[in-house]
C-alpha cells in the first residue's frame, strides 16, 4: 500500500500540488474548514488520503476571485490572445500526461491506459476551442424599421460547474474549456471522490499562463460547498455532470436562485443489434459499450436488445468474450477494467445484480472475484423484459441487460420505453434501416455500426431524465455566452418612438 500512497504524492508533487487534496483558489491551495473527507483506494480498499469541505468561505471567495478575474480575461485582452493561452495549457498538460494518468487511475481506479487517452483528450479540447475563442461573433439582421442592427455574443460571467468522479478530468476539461474561450470566469467542484486531477490540472493551465483566479476549485461536498456557489451572486449558471437524482436537487437549487442551469445526466441507452448485422462486429461493439470503464459511463450501452433469430447466438458469443477480458490493478498496463470507483456504486452495482436474480433474471457472469477491491465482472442479465428494474434503471457497472425483438416497430418501441434519451445505437447492414433507427430512436447521440464515438467539436447531451443543454461542440459556444441586439438609428432625423415615423 505505501507504494501506491507514495506513486501517488510522487505524481502529485511533479504537477505542482502539496500531499493531500487542497482546492484552488485565487491561485492558491487552501485547506478547508468543514467535514473530513477520505479517498479510499478502489483497488486496495486502503486510504489514500484525507482532506477537509471547502466549506462556505472557501466557496465564496472562489466565486469572488472567478468575477474579479473574468473581467481582464474578457476585456482586458483580445479573444485571439485568450486562444493562444489555451493553446499553451493544451501543450502543458500533454507535457505533464504521465502524472495526470497516474492520479487519476490511482483515485478513479481507472485503467492507466484509459487515463492517457482521456488525459490526451483533454489537451485536445483546449486545443479544440482555443481555435473558437476569436470566432465567436454576432450576426447584422435587416430589421423592417431601416435601423442598423446588429447582435454580440457576449460572455455570461461566472460559471459554476459541478462534475463527477467517473471521468474527474475528462468532465472537467469538457467543461471548463468552452466556458473561458468565450470569456468567462470558473468555479468547478469536482466529486469530492475524485478532487485531485482538477485542481492538477487547473494548476498546471496557471502555469501555462492562465490568469489565476479564472478557474477556481472547490474539493468539497454538494450541500456545503456546492450550495454556497450556486445560491453567490456572482455566479450566473450552474453546469451539472452526474446523476438524474443530484442533477433534480442541482436544478431545483439553481431555479430557486433565478439561475438557467445545463444537466448533463445519466442514460439507459439501447444498443440494438439486427440480424442482417455483422455479428462478431456488433458482439466486440457490445462489449465496449458496457463493460469499458467498468461500465461507469453515462452512455453505455446497457440494454441490449437483440432480434430474436440471433439472440441466442450473440449472447453466448458476448459470454466467451467475457472470458476474455483481464481484471485487476488499474496501475497495470495489462489492465482492461478496472475496480468499480467507490464503495457505494459497488453495493449499489451488486445489489441491482442480485435483484435482477431474484426477479427471474440468468445471470452470465464469470466465475473468478479477486481477494481486493471494488470489482464486479462483466455481467449479462438474461430473460427480463424491458420493463423489470435492471432494464429502466441506470445500474452504472459492467452490467448488460439483454431483451429481444421481434422487428424494427418493436425495436424501436423497447428503446423508446424508458426515461432517459442520452444515446442508442444499431448495428445492421441495411443503410435505409440505420437511418430510420437514427431518426426513430428518441436520444442526443446515436451511433450506426458503432459506439462511444465521442469528440468535443460534437454536441453532446440528451431529454428527459438525461438532462438539457448541450455540452460541447459549437452548442456549448451559445451555452456559455448570450446574445445582446444593438440597434442604430441611421435616420438623419430621429424616428417617432411608437410608429418608427420618420
Amino acid at each position: 500500500m505505501s507504494d501506491r500512497i507514495n506513486i501517488l504524492q510522487a505524481a502529485m508533487k511533479s504537477v505542482g500540488l502539496g500531499g493531500g487534496p487542497q482546492s484552488l483558489v485565487a491561485g492558491e491551495l487552501c485547506d478547508g474548514t468543514g467535514a473530513e473527507i477520505t479517498l479510499i483506494d478502489p483497488y486496495t480498499e486502503q486510504v489514500l488520503a484525507r482532506y477537509k469541505d471547502a466549506d462556505m468561505a472557501l466557496s465564496q471567495a472562489a466565486c469572488t476571485a472567478a468575477k474579479t478575474a473574468q473581467i481582464g480575461w474578457a476585456k482586458g485582452i483580445s479573444a485571439a490572445a485568450r486562444g493562444l493561452v489555451m493553446q499553451d495549457i493544451a501543450r502543458a498538460v500533454l507535457a505533464h500526461l504521465e502524472p495526470l494518468a497516474q492520479i487519476e487511475s490511482l483515485i478513479a481506479g481507472k485503467p492507466i491506459r484509459d487515463c492517457r487517452v482521456e488525459v490526451a483528450k483533454v489537451a485536445e479540447m483546449f486545443t479544440y476551442y482555443a481555435g473558437w475563442a476569436d470566432k465567436l461573433h454576432g450576426e447584422v439582421i435587416p430589421v423592417p424599421s431601416g435601423h442598423l442592427n446588429y447582435t454580440l455574443r457576449e460572455p455570461l460571467g461566472v460559471v459554476f460547474q459541478i462534475t463527477p468522479w467517473n471521468a474527474p478530468i475528462f468532465t472537467g476539461g469538457w467543461q471548463i474549456a468552452p466556458a473561458i474561450a468565450t470569456g468567462n470566469g470558473v468555479v468547478i467542484k469536482p466529486s469530492e471522490l475524485t478532487p485531485v486531477t482538477t485542481v492538477a490540472l487547473v494548476k498546471i493551465a496557471e502555469e501555462a499562463g492562465l490568469p489565476r483566479g479564472l478557474v477556481n476549485v472547490l474539493c468539497g461536498l454538494g450541500p456545503t460547498s456546492g450550495q454556497a456557489a450556486i445560491e453567490h451572486d456572482a455566479v450566473r449558471k450552474v453546469v451539472f455532470v452526474g446523476s438524474p437524482e443530484t442533477g433534480r436537487k442541482v436544478a431545483i437549487s439553481a431555479a430557486a436562485a433565478l439561475k438557467p442551469a445545463v444537466l448533463e445526466l445519466g442514460g439507459k441507452s439501447a444498443n440494438i443489434v439486427f440480424e442482417d448485422a455483422n455479428l462478431e462486429h456488433a458482439c466486440l461493439g457490445a462489449q465496449a459499450a458496457i463493460f469499458s470503464g467498468a461500465g461507469q459511463s453515462c452512455v453505455a450501452g446497457s440494454r441490449l436488445l437483440v432480434q430474436k433469430s440471433i439472440h441466442a447466438e450473440l449472447i453466448d458469443m458476448l459470454s466467451q468474450g467475457m472470458a476474455n477480458i483481464t481484471l485487476g490493478d488499474p496501475l497495470s498496463e495489462a489492465t482492461e477494467v478496472g475496480p468499480i470507483s467507490n464503495a457505494k456504486q459497488f453495493s449499489h452495482v451488486t445489489g441491482m445484480i442480485d435483484q435482477a436474480r431474484d426477479a427471474g433474471a440468468s445471470v452470465l457472469s464469470r466465475n473468478d472475484r479477486l481477494d481486493q477491491g471494488y470489482f464486479v465482472p462483466p455481467t449479462v442479465l438474461n430473460g427480463l423484459s424491458n420493463t423489470a428494474k435492471a432494464a429502466q434503471d441506470e445500474i452504472f457497472g459492467p452490467v448488460v441487460t439483454a431483451i429481444p425483438f421481434e422487428d424494427e416497430a418493436e425495436a424501436i418501441a423497447l428503446a423508446n420505453a424508458t426515461n432517459f434519451g442520452l444515446a442508442g445505437a444499431v448495428w445492421t447492414a441495411d443503410v435505409g434501416r440505420a437511418h430510420r433507427m437514427a431518426e426513430a430512436v428518441r436520444a442526443g447521440t446515436f451511433w450506426i455500426n458503432s459506439y462511444k464515438a465521442i469528440h468535443v467539436s460534437s454536441p453532446f447531451g440528451g431529454s428527459l431524465n438525461s438532462g438539457f443543454g448541450r455540452s460541447s461542440g459549437t452548442d456549448a459556444l451559445m451555452e456559455y455566452t448570450a446574445a445582446k441586439s444593438v440597434w442604430l438609428d441611421s435616420a438623419p432625423i430621429p424616428r417617432i418612438a411608437f410608429g418608427y415615423v420618420s
